[in-house]
């Protein structure tokens, strides 16, 4: 049976999509063949420049070397074992992710969405063991979003997402305003856990205000509750430190990582500190794939390249630079009402042209995503070039200087 995708032409993929998938994903008309760097090719051989990177995932580009030396020698050895038994590679991906991250513990997932059930799951059971089963409350924010299983659903607040599939878990309010005050009003002893985006993603790209972030810590800490910080999207180098909390200063309870982790290959991790150490027995929860000796073989070669490379160095140096360009549009496009983001992790306010402005960089050959319908959200792979900046922030110009002049 031939597989290769030059048989089928692009009409064939759609309506083969179309007939036997459930239609969860509005996609847009373009095929993906192959990458190379910051690089994606369709069918047809054109090349487009990503500024998504997979959203997020493709943090080291496409068809890195190392990492397809990896997936070549293990997936020649060992793909799947089981967690019933030992690997090589999950243990000491374990002991590197705690050592940067400051955490004790870590429990492989297959996604980010896994990783925020893990942590939920370990809120309640400790919640629990401090108190009783009263202490069971958990707080999340306004325009936030975990993921899309019930229980990550149940702490993401837009509505949109949570309308159709109501009703979610019990116990779980949001906090409305970022500010201190309004975080304090929230508490009380019943809250077993906070759970934050330290940068909200799909939300829009909105960092979340310092003195609300430190404000978080002290009040978790006054009242026996878990901080959770949801790094899926902004952690591993994509703020220009390894973790977007370390721009805050403080240390949560624990943390979610997924998308970048293995740069391609499905894996997430929950990380948790000494106070969660012990919340979980065998039995307690479980997994079939994750944490397999590829994905974690995979993952232990991408903190190589990005130490060696020194890409965390390089992704604050080329977001500054990417965010001093996009404001120097902004004083020339009225269109661009704000920017905001850190190290390659940005957003571009713009209003109900955002989706147009998506789908003509596309046509121009660049790809980008609109966030919250009015945020043009950019995630570029660490490996791209100041080269890669300029060539998009000349096309953006390009294409506001046309939509404003129609206007």
């Amino acid at each position: 049976m031939e597989t290769a995708d030059m048989q089928l032409k692009p009409e064939e993929i759609q309506a083969l999509e179309e007939k036997y998938l459930f239609a969860t994903y509005k996609r847009s008309a373009l095929y993906c063949s192959h990458g190379s760097g910051p690089y994606l090719y369709d069918l047809s051989g054109k090349r487009y420049l990503d500024f998504l990177a997979g959203i997020s995932v493709n943090s080291l580009g496409y068809n890195h070397p190392r990492l397809v030396r990896v997936l070549v020698e293990q997936g020649q050895r060992l793909i799947h074992s089981s967690n019933l038994f030992y690997n090589p590679f999950q243990g000491l991906l374990a002991k590197r992710l705690t050592e940067i991250s400051g955490m004790s513990k870590a429990f492989f997932t297959n996604s980010g969405t896994e990783a925020i059930e893990a942590s939920l799951k370990i809120a309640r059971a400790y919640g629990h063991a401090q108190s009783s089963k009263d202490k069971s409350l958990i707080l999340a924010l306004t325009n936030s979003f975990h993921g899309r299983t019930l229980g990550a659903l149940s702490i993401t607040s837009q509505e949109q997402y949570q309308a159709p599939f109501r009703p979610l878990i019990p116990d779980v309010e949001f906090v409305g305003e970022f500010t201190p005050a309004a975080l304090e009003k929230a508490f009380s002893e019943r809250v077993c856990a906070l759970v934050i985006e330290p940068v909200q993603g799909e939300g829009g790209i909105v960092p979340l205000p310092a003195d609300f972030v430190r404000a978080a810590r002290e009040l978790c800490d006054r009242f026996n509750a878990l901080l959770i910080a949801d790094e899926i999207q902004c952690g591993l180098g994509r703020t220009g430190k390894y973790f977007a909390f370390e721009h805050y200063g403080i240390q949560p309870d624990v943390i979610t990582m997924a998308k970048s982790l293995a740069a391609g290959y499905p894996l997430g991790v929950m990380l948790g500190n000494a106070r969660v150490a012990d919340s979980f027995k065998p039995g307690d929860h479980g997994t079939t794939f994750g944490g397999g000796p590829l994905a974690c073989r995979l993952a232990l070669e991408v903190l190589d390249v990005i130490a060696q490379e020194g890409l965390i160095r390089k992704v604050d140096e080329l977001g500054n630079y990417l965010i001093a360009g996009l404001k120097a549009s902004a004083t020339r496009h009225r269109l661009i009402s704000e920017v905001r983001g850190k190290g390659l992790m940005i957003g571009v306010q713009i209003g109900s042209e955002a989706k147009d402005i998506v789908n003509r960089l596309l046509g121009k050959g660049i790809i980008t995503n609109a966030a919250h319908d009015t945020v043009l959200r950019l995630l570029p792979p660490f490996v791209i070039s100041k080269s890669n900046i300029d060539e998009f922030l000349n096309t953006l110009d390009g294409i506001l200087t046309e939509m404003e002049a129609t206007k």
